[in-house]
């Protein structure tokens, strides 16, 4: 179960990124998750719910935006997106294509006071 330790980051970018801005308290913490990342989010959701107590992220809400496959080809320059393992142009079937979002996990933004 990695998600445990990509909480414990996402915790530690969230201190960092409050102590930068002088901030107390996270109310939002707000990801995006890509459907190719490999995070399991109920999964991620339990870790985060677990390991924030005694941060400062303890009454934060998270947010989890989840991104679809997003794929351009290389024959046609057809930009799509799937929300399965399928890298197939719909357009012209080529399977010359190269993924352009939804492989990672990105904190996009927090909301703090």
């Amino acid at each position: 179960m990695h998600e445990y330790s990509v909480v414990q980051a996402l915790l530690n970018q969230c201190e960092e990124h409050a102590a930068a801005n002088n901030a107390t308290k996270v109310n939002k913490v707000i990801t995006k998750i890509g459907v190719m990342s490999g995070i399991e989010t109920q999964l991620l959701q339990t870790a985060f719910d677990t390991f924030k107590e005694g941060t400062i992220c303890e009454n934060a809400e998270f947010i989890q935006n989840i991104q679809k496959l997003k794929l351009e080809c290389k024959e046609c320059a057809n930009v799509f997106e799937v929300d399965e393992v399928r890298y197939i142009c719909p357009k012209c079937e080529s399977l010359r294509v190269k993924v352009l979002d939804g492989e990672d996990m990105y904190l996009m933004s927090l909301e703090m006071e």
